[in-house]
């Protein structure tokens, strides 16, 4: 679970930075999308990288999902007789909703992928150029809403994964914890805005 976090978090981070491209104009922002097409030419086809991607993440996905309920069984396991009162004193919300949080995530992609991977789900209508679909989906104010309460839940997510990723992988210690928490924190939130900055910026008709 922990190695598939990393993973997912250095495509998140990528991911982000590709979006924000958006801020830059339709030139920037297409020109972007074409480079990851032809990327590794003439040694890839066509779109080659993109799918030695997409399965590598689908590989990822499916290993951190299955990781996940391994380890929720084992811990179900473990105590076989519930708490008779049970108080949640030094767990974070981050901690406690990771579950929920991974399922609401795991939608999200599926629709994001139905959305802007597969063309199967168009929202403001039909383009050729990524960055008119971009700005058109999130013209509509339900996308938005939609696309805000994920990353909430995304950074949420990776808040408490950040941190339980590096106590696995044997880099933490009651000397670093506060920093290391300090550090999943700070990246949480800055993958939080610079997923929303173009959203919101396209929302509220500044680009």
């Amino acid at each position: 679970m922990a190695v598939t976090g990393v993973i997912f978090l250095l495509f998140v981070l990528a991911h982000m930075y590709g979006n924000l491209k958006a801020l830059s104009g339709q030139q920037a922002f297409d020109d972007y999308a074409h480079h990851l097409r032809v990327l590794g030419e003439p040694m890839l086809p066509e779109s080659g990288f993109l799918w030695v991607m997409r399965l590598g993440l689908i590989v990822s996905l499916v290993l951190h999902v299955w990781s996940a309920t391994v380890l929720t069984r084992r811990k179900r396991a473990a105590r076989t007789q519930k708490y008779v009162m049970k108080k949640s004193v030094s767990s974070s919300l981050s901690s406690r909703t990771m579950m929920w949080g991974g399922l609401a995530l795991l939608l999200f992609i599926v629709f994001h992928i139905l959305q802007f991977t597969t063309l199967t789900i168009e929202v403001g209508g039909s383009f050729d150029s990524p960055y008119d679909r971009l700005v058109a989906a999130f013209e509509t104010w339900w996308l938005v809403a939609i696309y805000v309460v994920a990353m909430i839940a995304l950074g949420m997510h990776l808040r408490h994964g950040i941190f339980s990723a590096v106590q696995t992988l044997g880099w933490s210690n009651r000397t670093r914890q506060p920093k290391i928490k300090a550090a999943a924190l700070a990246v949480a939130i800055l993958v939080v805005v610079g997923f929303l900055v173009p959203p919101l910026a396209i929302a509220f008709g500044l680009v």
